[in-house]
């Protein structure tokens, strides 16, 4: 199939880009034989992380470039997000509140927590010479 081969698409740091990268990733899952459940849960995971790219490492759109690819790895499709914009601090990023009623939530920093859920593995890096990098997994198959 595709295993081991790396996808890779590049784009400007624009919100409408992020259709395409979705796009992008989602048919690379579903090629992989991902469910439609999975497909789903990758393309949220993927539009939080390149929001999060264009709101916070580019403080806004047209400031750099978002680098995603895809690939399988043996039971796992992996999807990695790169940009070179402010470094990302996953630890400073508190842990949302409990809420009894949605009605308490607050809009906004809730895109990690989506993601860790949405996803088996969700992991940050940061590389002075080639920026942040996000590395998120989800087993193939049940």
């Amino acid at each position: 199939m595709f295993m081991g081969k790396k996808h890779v698409l590049t784009v400007p740091g624009l919100y409408d880009e992020i259709k395409t990268i979705c796009q992008f990733v989602t048919e690379g899952a579903a090629a992989a034989g991902m469910d439609e459940t999975a497909v789903f849960h990758i393309e949220l995971a993927c539009d939080e992380a390149c929001t999060n790219v264009i709101e916070h490492a580019y403080s806004g759109e047209g400031n750099g470039q978002i680098k995603v690819s895809w690939q399988v790895q043996g039971d796992m499709f992996v999807i990695t997000v790169k940009d070179n914009g402010r470094r990302f601090e996953p630890d400073q990023i508190p842990t949302p509140p409990a809420a009894d009623n949605l009605q308490e939530i607050k809009i906004g920093g809730l895109g990690i927590h989506f993601m860790r859920k949405l996803m088996d593995d969700v992991s940050f890096n940061f590389d002075p010479q080639t920026g942040n990098e996000l590395v998120m997994k989800k087993k193939i198959g049940l």
